[in-house]
């Protein structure tokens, strides 16, 4: 038989676009690139965008009808090519132009105060004059709402620039979101790494953030998708890595600081938080107990050739006052200026804040911006 265009075109007029019922000449889809060599034919289909889940089975539909009409003897399998009307635009560099230091604030496993520690960081920047944005990426666990006492805040949409944005909830002076706002709190976030992925990525980019000093990434403990998903969607200046005392514990947060010092990451490390470093006794605030162990991160630290940033107290009001929704790091905003009242909990997290300002004043000085990672799927 010989094959010929047009014969081509006919037999195409009995395969249907699933999304309309008409078929692909009427759809306008068989683009004018169709070559013939002998048996031998390829052309391509043209679709709106590449997100049509109808791609797939109208080629392969493509492929069985022409099979079928011309022949076994006929190549066509594999030389159907897909062309685009509204190819997908390329992300933009920064989805977060108005935002200066973008840092994330991660754990090898969980368990280690990571949440509280990104919590009371925002509300310390925040209470020293710094714009702070906050954003609760730990899909599966979300807690900011909890720690920030905004557990039933329904967000709304802000009109910025002729679109709407979704606008984060502001408390203590930190603008915040969290995937907590918009699932059951008493349920479990059942998703696979893909629909977290995407709904991390709405959080991002579709929200009104506006001009931050300091934007605080609470990342899932341990690595995932969402780490990936976060270093390939933002250039990140840095990431702060918390750990408490155990060997345990700071042989994950070995494993977790070697990933972003990796070759197909390579996120500068701005330093180690030792949490839960010692305990102090409500009656008597000067004196320290260690009860998991002593210097741990700090050897950590210096081994991977780190700053070690703070070692914040085991004190039992840090927790209550999460639970309540009222930051331990509060206390720096109430009694500015006189630091000599601050609870050992508020003190480190003073100094914590000043030393992350110092950590990432030395990395942009020291080290080139930070661009969006490109990992190999």
């Amino acid at each position: 038989m010989t094959i010929y265009p047009n014969l081509i075109l006919d037999t195409l007029k009995n395969v249907r676009y699933p999304g309309n019922g008409k078929n692909l000449i009427e759809n306008e889809m068989v683009a004018d690139d169709i070559r013939i060599d002998g048996n031998k034919v390829t052309f391509s289909l043209i679709f709106d965008k590449p997100t049509d889940p109808f791609i797939k089975s109208v080629v392969r539909s493509a492929e069985a009808a022409l099979q079928l009409a011309l022949g076994p003897e006929l190549e066509i399998k594999g030389n159907i090519g897909v062309q685009y009307k509204r190819p997908l635009p390329e992300a933009p560099a920064n989805p977060l132009p108005h935002v200066k230091n973008i840092i994330g604030i991660s754990s090898g496993k969980g368990g280690v105060g990571k949440s509280t520690v990104a919590a009371n960081l925002a509300v310390a920047l925040a209470a020293k004059g710094h714009k702070v944005g906050l954003l609760d990426a730990d899909i599966f666990g979300p807690s900011m709402p909890k720690m920030f006492g905004v557990e039933d805040e329904k967000l709304y949409m802000v009109n910025q620039e002729g679109r709407d944005w979704i606008e984060p909830v502001e408390r203590y002076g930190v603008k915040m979101l969290s995937i907590g706002f918009v699932v059951d709190k008493d349920s479990a976030v059942l998703w696979r790494g893909s629909m977290a992925s995407n709904a991390l990525k709405q959080l991002i980019t579709d929200a009104w953030w506006g001009e931050l000093d300091y934007f605080l990434i609470d990342m899932p403990p341990g690595t995932s998708d969402i780490h990936l998903t976060l270093v390939q969607t933002l250039p990140i200046t840095g990431v702060v890595v918390v750990s408490t005392p155990q060997e345990v514990a700071l042989a994950d947060a070995r494993k977790g600081i070697s990933m972003f010092r990796g070759d197909k990451v390579n996120v500068p490390v701005l330093g180690i938080v030792e949490n839960m470093a010692y305990f102090v006794p409500a009656p008597h605030p000067e004196e320290k107990y260690y009860i998991f162990g002593q210097g741990g991160a700090r050897k950590l630290a210096e081994s991977l050739d780190v700053p070690l940033l703070e070692e914040i107290p085991l004190v039992a009001d840090i927790c209550k006052d999460a639970d309540a929704g009222n930051p331990s790091a509060l206390q720096i905003a109430a009694l500015s200026g006189n630091e000599e009242y601050y609870s050992p909990e508020a003190r480190a997290f003073s100094n914590l804040a000043d030393k992350v300002i110092s950590a990432v004043d030395n990395r942009n000085a020291t080290l080139p911006p930070t661009s969006k990672v490109e990992v190999n799927k």
